[in-house]
């Protein structure tokens, strides 16, 4: 569990670091925007994954029951959730997931909730899939964002809206809705009939001892409404295996996700994603521990510096994740500059606000899932661009 030794990543396909050239104009920039880490993945994954490669033989895998069994064991475990393994079925990515919601429980020229800004996947499979996003914006509050449920229901009650995409924890800004608030959006969804499609990626990665509520688990009646997505991708840094479990537990909601995926030719897990979720969801629990307790640190850093050295760009304290959302508008500088003075002045490549859409203005997202050696460097390359 050694976060401090910086792994070279180059060579190894890696869109954070091999493409920087390519997608940014750049060869020297340092990048700390795409939500994945520079860490090594737990040794119990690596030495699972060793195993199966040594069998040599590589055919059609399915998940069994062993491999829902460990995803409903970690739920339990980590979150208190206790499901039925049967609700358990699987996509290669939730964003994939996330397309195929808005397929099976949608019809085109329908509109999707989403609450902005937000992870931009759910802008865009939802208008990739001829719906209409409806925004339901995010209010920024003492330095959080809080849900703004009048406009919700309002929201709620325009014609033709059929799903919601929820993000708990929420990307960019790491907050952790509570279980009052999820009751409170459940509720109103409830009364409405409006599917929730619930995306939990970050929940195993709550921080300073705060647990995290799965939108599904606070009453059956919301349990039967929701979609819920998990994945070890964020948590082991397993993105490139493809793996996510997503939980339906209303079995029509499921048979209708199913018959979606078969109708576009989508298959389950690959070989080694099924191994390494097996193997993250069994035995990975103490290499996580470790691994937050790290980022707790990291996050730390970021903040006693830009207190101490950039006092004018503001850190939402993140109740979960590696991603820290910065507020750069008391600079004054338009969007364009921002990212200009990052990329050019400061080599650096952080996340431009304006993705995550309406209220991301003039923010910029960083990844400290890294050594605290690039954290530093990162920081200092932060106040080279601003300063």
């Amino acid at each position: 569990m050694d976060f401090n030794t910086e792994q070279n990543r180059l060579g190894t396909q890696s869109v954070k670091w091999d493409l920087t050239e390519e997608l940014f104009g750049v060869k020297d920039a340092l990048p700390m925007w795409v939500a994945d880490m520079d860490f090594r993945a737990p040794q119990e994954v690596i030495d699972a994954l060793q195993q199966r490669i040594e069998h040599g033989v590589f055919g059609y895998t399915s998940p069994n029951a062993a491999t829902k069994e460990a995803v409903a064991g970690w739920l339990s475990r980590r979150h208190g959730w206790e499901i039925d393994p049967s609700a358990i079925t699987f996509s290669p990515g939730i964003v994939t997931a996330l397309g195929i919601a808005v397929q099976a429980y949608t019809e085109p020229g329908d509109s999707v909730i989403v609450q902005p800004p937000v992870y931009p996947p759910f802008f865009d499979m939802v208008k990739r899939n001829g719906r209409n996003v409806l925004h339901n914006p995010l209010i920024e509050k003492n330095g959080r964002y809080e849900m703004d449920f009048d406009d919700l229901e309002r929201k709620l009650q325009e014609p033709n809206v059929k799903l919601l995409i929820l993000c708990n924890p929420h990307n960019p800004s790491g907050r952790s809705w509570t279980k009052d608030e999820l009751a409170k959006l459940g509720e109103l969804c409830l009364s409405h009939q409006v599917t929730v499609v619930s995306d939990e990626i970050h929940s195993d990665l709550m921080l300073h001892g705060l647990k995290h509520t799965p939108f599904a688990s606070i009453s059956r009646e919301l349990a039967a409404l929701s979609i819920t997505c998990i994945a070890p991708s964020k948590t082991f840094n397993l993105a490139g295996l493809q793996a996510s479990a997503i939980i339906i537990p209303d079995l029509t909601k499921r048979n209708a996700f199913l018959k979606t995926m078969q109708r576009v030719g989508l298959s389950s897990l690959n070989a080694f994603a099924v191994t390494g979720m097996e193997a993250a969801y069994s035995k990975g629990e103490p290499w996580l521990d470790s691994l937050i307790s790290y980022i707790e640190n990291n996050m730390e850093e970021v903040r006693a510096f830009l207190a101490r050295e950039l006092p004018e760009v503001k850190m939402m304290i993140p109740d979960a994740s590696y991603l820290i959302w910065l507020d750069c508008r008391a600079l004054g500088l338009s969007d364009q500059e921002l990212k200009d003075r990052l990329l050019h002045k400061g080599k650096l490549i952080l996340e431009p606000g304006p993705k995550y859409g309406p209220g991301g203005e003039g923010f910029v997202r960083m990844n400290v899932g890294c050594s605290l050696q690039v954290v530093k460097e990162g920081l200092k390359r932060l106040k080279t661009a601003l300063s």
